[in-house]
């Protein structure tokens, strides 16, 4: 079984698919700890509904020593992987470190395409540069922002019709897909 942390900070959509692939037994996985900075963000609103461990910690600027205090939750734990959903924070150095190839991130675009951008920001840039394609990108996080190793990318056509909206959900119905799978490669490689 594979041991789960999560970070989020928005409405977790990612963890929706994670849980019941949990729930139905298709992925051997447990979700240990879901950590959010945000007190009313919809992944912690999930958590609750579903009776999931989870905590708020209040942010702070300093990224080191915020990223310390989840690391004094994340060591209650034995976990195998760190996902980060909807995770509006830098990692610092000192929580990479300590989850050295361990931590993935999922980012709304093919990477290296349209790095660094976040939400619907990323899918406007799409639709503007007439992409024809876009799809998702799970990622080792590193110290640069979304230049981690690829681990896994998915891919949907750009429709003439496709808004901000029709994409986003496009895309993070793969998301889902994209986490369910490199977690299942997980078990298997490791």
């Amino acid at each position: 079984m594979i041991h789960l942390a999560i970070l989020g900070s928005t409405n977790g959509t990612d963890l929706i698919a994670i849980h019941n692939a949990i729930k139905s037994g298709k992925l051997s996985a447990q979700i240990d700890i879901i950590i959010s900075n945000k007190k009313n963000s919809g992944i912690l609103q999930k958590a609750k509904e579903w009776n999931l461990n989870h905590i708020y910690i209040k942010q702070i600027k300093n990224r080191k020593e915020y990223d310390e205090k989840i690391l004094k939750k994340l060591k209650k734990y034995n976990i195998d992987l760190i996902l980060l959903i909807g995770w509006m924070r830098i990692l610092s150095p000192v929580l990479i470190k300590a989850y050295k190839n361990k931590t993935l991130n999922v980012h709304p675009s093919l990477l290296p395409k349209f790095a660094g951008g976040m939400n619907n920001d990323v899918h406007a840039k799409i639709l503007k540069a007439g992409e024809t394609e876009t799809g998702c990108t799970i990622h080792l996080v590193d110290e640069g922002i979304d230049t981690g190793k690829i681990i896994l990318q998915k891919k949907t056509k750009v429709e003439p019709q496709d808004t901000v909206e029709t994409l986003k959900e496009k895309v993070q119905k793969l998301e889902g897909e994209a986490f369910i799978e490199v977690i299942k490669n997980y078990k298997t490689n490791n």
